[in-house]
């Protein structure tokens, strides 16, 4: 709730304080100036930066290897694009701020400090789960035949990076750690 009140109501009036300091200080014509070059820019930037990042996500996948970096790049540059492209100098700093590769290296690692250990991947190999071919999607008895170890339903190849997962936020135990979740056996 307080990121909203934040976001929607303090931050415009940031920026307007801001803007008409600005102003004050150089004139109003060359700060809308300011502001247009800067909307000129941060779209120019955000073209060079997506292109990278769009890149360099496509030879991730080309090398099988999963792209997690690069989507958080992505997202980031994204981000920083439209903060740019936003009138006004606050939301331009923290723009700029994701659109630059060393910033955005600094703020890839506080998201993924402020995330760790709060989501859980768990999966197996060719094994049950949305897709796989022991749940309700799939397989089991009443639901068909069942595919060939290497193989999914529909007869497609697994391939070594195949593999279905579910995710789950993990509960905190008060103490700010967090633990797997206990899973009973049926």
């Amino acid at each position: 709730m307080w990121f909203v009140v934040l976001l929607f109501i303090l931050l415009p009036i940031a920026e307007i304080y801001v803007i008409i300091q600005v102003g004050e200080l150089i004139g109003a014509w060359p700060t809308v100036a300011l502001l247009i070059l800067d909307a000129v820019v941060g779209a120019m930037l955000l073209k060079h930066q997506g292109r990278g990042a769009w890149r360099r996500f496509n030879e991730a996948l080309a090398q099988r290897r999963f792209p997690g970096r690069e989507v958080v790049d992505g997202v980031l540059i994204v981000i920083g694009g439209t903060l740019l492209i936003t009138p006004g100098f606050i939301t331009d700093v923290v723009g700029a701020f994701f659109l630059i590769p060393p910033t955005r290296a600094i703020a890839r690692a506080v998201l993924r400090r402020f995330t760790i250990g709060r989501i859980a991947v768990v999966g197996s190999v060719g094994g049950g789960g949305f897709g796989g071919w022991s749940g309700p999607f799939g397989g089991g008895p009443g639901r068909g035949p069942e595919p060939g170890p290497g193989a999914r339903p529909g007869g497609r190849p697994l391939r070594d990076y195949d593999f279905d997962a579910t995710a789950e936020e993990m509960p905190s135990n008060g103490n700010g750690s967090r633990e797997l979740p206990r899973r009973e056996e049926s």
